[in-house]
């Protein structure tokens, strides 16, 4: 998937919309690349309402923590 294909927010996190209406969240991978190895992943579970900002989760690497925040306002669905 080309990376033109999302839409990016400035915390590092991106979101590529899917045919079906969902959406698809993760991180950019110069957000990867800072983490290093990741330990430990913190996600909401399905049916959570999440407003845009808001903090989605947390991802624990051998270097640091840090906060996830969703890009868009939705519902967790998986």
């Amino acid at each position: 998937m080309p990376p033109n294909a999302r839409y990016y927010a400035r915390e590092h996190e991106w979101v590529l919309m899917e045919s079906d209406g969902r959406a698809l969240v993760g991180i950019t991978a110069y957000a990867q690349e800072q983490l290093g190895d990741v330990v430990f992943v913190d996600l909401p579970e399905p049916g959570t309402r999440l407003t845009q900002f808001q903090k989605l989760g947390e991802i624990e690497s051998v270097k640091a923590v840090s906060e996830i925040y969703c890009p868009l306002a939705g519902e967790v669905v998986e």
